[in-house]
């Protein structure tokens, strides 16, 4: 049982724990940077509110201590948005996902009120909206990220970075094309910055985003290479480009400056979205539903096929991760069927040199007569 009896006043600038009239539980407050901090302990001990106060005092002195309620998850994807442009990432996409979806559910909320149970009903909100799992997982890891960076401000901004189990996303896709299918689509491509794309797409494995943002100066045509400064791991590279690939940007930035964009429409705009191209092109060379990002697992696996090491490989497609392109290398039918005869071929190979190699064991021992 704790003891009645009136305790000496601390030391000022240290705070005090004390227990209104109306409450059972102890409080404590104590200023901090000029602001009074005071709110409910929530023990009965008082022993248990002193070390509150002490934890709560450290949490101020090395910056941890949070606003109480007043952070809300504008505030921390705004914090998510200066990140993106401090480090020149790509911001439309997040800009797009906070505005379209985050936004409509979380703007004003509080950020403490955000959690497991807040977390699960905009995942049945989106699941009404026909979302498959990866597109929110996908949002809610820019959520995530905004919370992380909360967390890691000096003073901190939330409590604890933000946790959620991703949903179970469907088998990566599988797509590519073969050489007679992109020749059809080569052939059906009457735009030049869609020949082009379509040209460097299947050729080295680009990226949409990548092609979308290259400019004149990347191109070297002396030197005949290509170099992508905006690329998705972060690390800039430069190919060396085909004859094909040459003719075709030769044409494409032909009377244009150095920071014009390489891909533009007749109009002189820059190519922003180009959809609807590619599906009446998908449709016209009979391959309706092929994804442009078809064509760099088509240029993964055509890469390897030719005999190109694949840390070269990796180098030009820009993977940095082994697993994933290894993910891209797609085995197809035809590779099945090769495989097979190469196997067939070994082995006929190794029979024929077994039964070589005994004829000529049975001439040697073969006895010689006397007349």
């Amino acid at each position: 049982m704790e003891s009645t009896e009136k305790k000496p006043r601390g030391k000022r600038g240290q705070g005090c724990v004390y227990r209104p009239g109306n409450s059972r539980n102890w409080w404590y407050k104590f200023s901090s940077n000029g602001r009074l901090v005071q709110q409910s302990a929530e023990t009965e001990s008082r022993r248990e509110a002193l070390d509150k106060l002490k934890a709560e005092i450290l949490k101020c002195a090395n910056g941890d201590a949070v606003p109480d309620g007043k952070i809300t998850v504008d505030s921390l994807y705004d914090v998510l948005l200066a990140d993106y442009r401090i480090n020149g990432k790509t911001i439309e996409w997040a800009e797009r996902v906070w505005n379209v979806h985050l936004k409509p559910f979380f703007g004003g909320m509080p950020a403490k009120h955000v959690g497991t149970d807040t977390l699960a009903r905009y995942i049945e909100s989106r699941r009404v909206e026909k979302a498959a799992n990866g597109t929110i997982n996908r949002e809610l890891s820019l959520l995530q990220r905004a919370f992380m960076l909360g967390y890691e401000s000096q003073p901190r901004k939330v409590a604890h970075p933000l946790r959620f189990h991703c949903l179970a996303e469907s088998k990566p896709r599988m797509g590519f094309i073969e050489q007679k299918a992109y020749d059809e689509m080569a052939k059906n491509c009457s735009d030049l910055f869609m020949r082009t794309m379509l040209c460097l797409g299947y050729s080295f494995g680009f990226r949409k985003a990548e092609l979308l943002t290259l400019k004149v100066s990347d191109v070297d045509l002396i030197a005949g290479t290509i170099r992508l400064r905006d690329s998705k791991n972060g690390e800039p590279r430069k190919v060396a480009l085909t004859a094909d690939a040459k003719n075709l940007l030769t044409a494409c930035v032909t009377g244009k400056k150095s920071e014009d964009s390489v891909f533009t429409r007749n109009s002189g705009n820059a190519v922003k979205d180009f959809r609807v191209t590619w599906d009446k092109l998908t449709l016209a060379a009979g391959v309706p539903g092929l994804l442009f990002h078809d064509l760099r697992r088509s240029a993964v696996r055509n890469m390897v096929r030719a005999g190109i090491p694949e840390v070269v490989c990796m180098k030009v497609s820009g993977h940095k991760t082994r697993n994933v392109f290894d993910r891209y290398n797609i085995t197809s039918e035809r590779d099945l069927a090769d495989a097979a005869k190469k196997i067939e071929s070994s082995q006929i190979s190794y029979r024929q040199a077994n039964l070589n190699k005994e004829e000529q064991s049975t001439e040697k021992e073969e006895p010689v007569s006397i007349q």
